[in-house]
């Protein structure tokens, strides 16, 4: 079977951790102390819109709209300096924010896109894989090469561990420049070879004028709606190799289009050159942007070589400023002490936290490594849910209904600390509310975890627990 699951990944990311233990050649690395000083007078805001930075009152004006519509919320005004500190990256004004509620949806919009570009198309994913999804997207992209549109195609090396090679041949044939993210093989990958470390992003940027982020990969098992049953799927974690579980995968993605596009496109640029991706053809990958909504968005890359995760510290931020709401739906769930504090201070002064997690998964470690540490959540007041009929995939977030992120980035170390990931922050009550169902709809398909059950739990569910959680710094 072509997919490769999760569960498989991790396994094969746990023998290479433990190859390269015995040489000596990795270290842990710990996650940064990141104290937000949430009493401090925040500097003013400045945002970006299609002609550049935003004068100061207009700034001021957008803020204090979007204030008004989370019903007073603070949230903005307590944690957005210390989230523009962090990040660097600009708050974008005039954005059009799409979400896409499963596989289905996002691949009709995908190959849309696809379909109209007329410059370049730039695709980067952690899983491709050669089935009949695959096969729809590589042919969209060979029919826009051979029609003068420029393609670049970069694919993770663990996470196509399993697509043929021909599979990639057959675009590079075509004229497609495909660049393999840290080659398995340390021959291919160069004097700064990091096994470790691996891209998980999932992006596609056509004509540099939309984007589409999240955590859907290129795969057959979204196929079915990520919201609905399905006949077909992937294998699961504890399955005999070969044999197919028919459980639907939930997933979300969102597409972008405005000037927070171009922050999304130099981050496909820097990863292209760091990789020493192939000299390409000059292209239009800047285009003046253009006001499409009312969107404020801001674009959050994060990797290994930066000092601490910049996606990390703005989720703890945003949750550290919490004064109502914290929704988090994610796939895979080992939280590091910080998180775990955040989140437990967030409850402690009534604020309503709640966590939507797996209720099955193709990751057997990860998933208990996470169920690890259900009694102290639950004992400090935050509410567990456990998704039903899927294996959950989502990696979303909403912060008093103002504060919305969705991307590729799990609640664990990996994630935080060894994985290229990308995420979308967007400001609003509109957009806020949209998640907010979706992750009503998804309550409704949940069970929810409480003390009293958990704790009745066996002795081998406990055994399992405590056998995860000493390789979740892998997982």
């Amino acid at each position: 079977m072509a997919f490769m699951p999760h569960g498989k990944l991790q396994r094969f990311h746990r023998q290479m951790a433990a190859l390269l233990l015995a040489f000596g050649l990795v270290g842990c690395k710990s996650l940064p102390r990141v104290v937000p000083d949430l009493e401090r007078r925040p500097p003013p805001v400045r945002l970006e819109g299609s002609q550049g930075p935003l004068s100061a009152e207009r700034s001021r004006a957008i803020l204090e709209r979007l204030r008004a519509g989370g019903q007073g919320s603070d949230v903005l005004s307590r944690h957005l300096a210390l989230e523009e500190a962090i990040v660097g990256s600009p708050l974008t004004a005039g954005n059009k924010v799409v979400l896409l509620e499963d596989g289905p949806a996002t691949y009709r919009a995908m190959l849309a896109a696809i379909e109209a570009a007329k410059d370049h198309i730039h695709m980067e994913t952690y899983i491709i894989d050669d089935d009949e999804v695959g096969q729809r997207f590589a042919n969209a992209l060979i029919a826009k090469q051979q029609q003068g549109v420029q393609v670049l195609l970069i694919h993770d090396s663990v996470g196509t561990l399993n697509t043929p090679r021909e599979f990639f041949k057959r675009l590079t044939d075509a004229g497609i420049q495909v660049l393999e993210f840290n080659p398995i093989n340390p021959a291919l990958a160069g004097k700064n070879w990091e096994l470790n470390e691996r891209d998980h992003r999932k992006l596609l940027i056509a004509d540099g004028r939309i984007a589409f982020l999240g955590g859907i990969n290129i795969s057959g098992v979204y196929s079915s709606g990520s919201l609905a049953s399905s006949g077909s799927g992937g294998q699961g974690a504890g399955k005999k190799p070969g044999r197919v579980d028919s459980t639907p995968w939930r997933d979300t993605h969102v597409q972008l289009e405005g000037p927070v596009v171009a922050e999304f496109q130099k981050l496909f640029l820097e990863t292209w050159a760091s990789q020493k991706g192939a000299s390409m053809a000059p292209r239009d990958f800047y285009p003046q942007p253009k006001r499409v909504g009312s969107d404020v968005v801001r674009a959050i890359g994060s990797s290994p070589k930066d000092n601490y995760s910049l996606i990390y510290a703005t989720l703890l931020s945003a949750i550290g400023s919490a004064e109502t709401s914290v929704y988090l739906t994610n796939a895979y769930f080992a939280p590091d002490p910080q998180l775990l504090d955040v989140l437990k201070a967030a409850a402690a002064r009534g604020v309503d936290v709640k966590l939507i997690l797996p209720g099955k998964t193709d990751s057997w470690l990860i998933f208990h490594a996470g169920r690890n540490y259900y009694t102290e959540l639950l004992r400090a007041g935050v509410k567990i849910y456990e998704r039903q009929g899927v294996i959950l995939h989502t990696k979303t977030g909403t912060v008093d209904g103002v504060w919305s992120t969705i991307g590729s980035t799990n609640l664990d170390w990996r994630s935080f600390l060894h994985n290229y990931e990308l995420n979308a922050v967007v400001l609003g009550a509109e957009f806020g509310g949209q998640l907010h169902k979706l992750f009503e709809a998804d309550l409704a398909g949940s069970k929810q975890i409480t003390l009293e059950e958990w704790q009745r739990r066996g002795l081998g569910l406990r055994i399992q627990e405590l056998f995860a959680r000493a390789w979740e710094y892998w997982l």
